[in-house]
């Protein structure tokens, strides 16, 4: 992975395998409160729907907290939304450590607008896409990171419906990158269902870079664009799971220029719509 401190890209260490900090603190929470209303860890599981083994888990950090997990154990325990407020934090926890400082960055976004070259953005994929992607990295991973990455990655989608603050969203996606048949013909014309749904957002705009196209700028690589709240900017670029992200007023600068560049270059909204549909039909 890479970091940025003074403008420069800096390699850190990747996961040590070691449970997120968040998922410690959220379980020493978790058993300080339940001891505080004198419950043991089989009543509480008992009290929400969960067994012995898995209040024991998150407790003692090893495994996350799900969401339902937690609106019940906050419920039973009375603590007044004392659990629910660390759960985005859990469930960020979830992401690749490489792409956690951006998972925060996209939250204290006002607009995102990216370019994808090879796949469909994180932010739009099913959960069967987003499943056949991640059973097919390379060393492989567990069914328990699988399902875990999955289920952040889904949450990560919360973004595109929040009001708080509104954030618009832009999409390029190459062509070829919709033409890959992910997991399956069936699993690729759910996903591209999919996309002509997000469409129909207020705060959201897919344009399709048509592979006739040819040489254009974006081939360089993918690229992601914030700007935040107090109207900061930001660039978000990864390959091979190593990430750089700038925020030098000159380079980001130098992105969006490139960017506006690559919005004119691609299909319009609505040409993209029709496009997507005929690979419905196609597929």
């Amino acid at each position: 992975m890479r970091d940025t401190r003074n403008g420069r890209a800096v390699r850190v260490k990747e996961d040590s395998g070691d449970p997120p900090g968040v998922w410690s603190a959220y379980g020493r929470l978790l058993q300080h409160l339940r001891k505080q209303a004198g419950l043991s860890q089989q009543k509480l599981g008992d009290a929400i729907g969960y067994s012995l083994e898995q209040v024991a888990s998150v407790e003692q950090g090893r495994r996350p907290a799900k969401a339902a997990f937690t609106i019940a154990a906050d419920r039973a325990l009375e603590a007044r939304g004392a659990l629910e407020v660390l759960q985005d934090d859990v469930e960020r926890a979830k992401l690749p450590r490489f792409f956690r400082n951006t998972a925060l960055l996209e939250t204290e976004a006002l607009s995102r607008f990216s370019y994808d070259p090879l796949l469909v953005p994180g932010l739009l994929q099913t959960e069967s896409y987003a499943q056949a992607l991640l059973e097919a990295h390379f060393p492989p991973l567990d069914e328990e990171t699988v399902e875990q990455r999955v289920a952040a990655r889904l949450a990560r989608q919360a973004l595109l419906t929040r009001r708080n603050p509104f954030t618009i969203f832009v999409f390029i996606v190459e062509e070829g990158a919709l033409r890959r048949v992910v997991g399956s013909k069936a699993v690729m014309r759910e996903q591209l269902d999919h996309l002509l749904s997000c469409c129909q957002r207020r705060n959201v705009e897919l344009q399709i870079m048509p592979t006739v196209r040819g040489a254009h700028s974006g081939l360089n690589g993918p690229m992601v664009l914030l700007e935040s709240i107090d109207r900061r900017r930001h660039v978000y670029v990864e390959a091979q799971d190593v990430v750089t992200v700038r925020s030098d007023q000159d380079e980001v600068s130098e992105f969006w220029l490139r960017y506006g560049m690559l919005r004119t270059q691609a299909l319009n909204t609505e040409e993209s719509s029709c496009l997507i549909e005929r690979m419905v039909g196609e597929l």
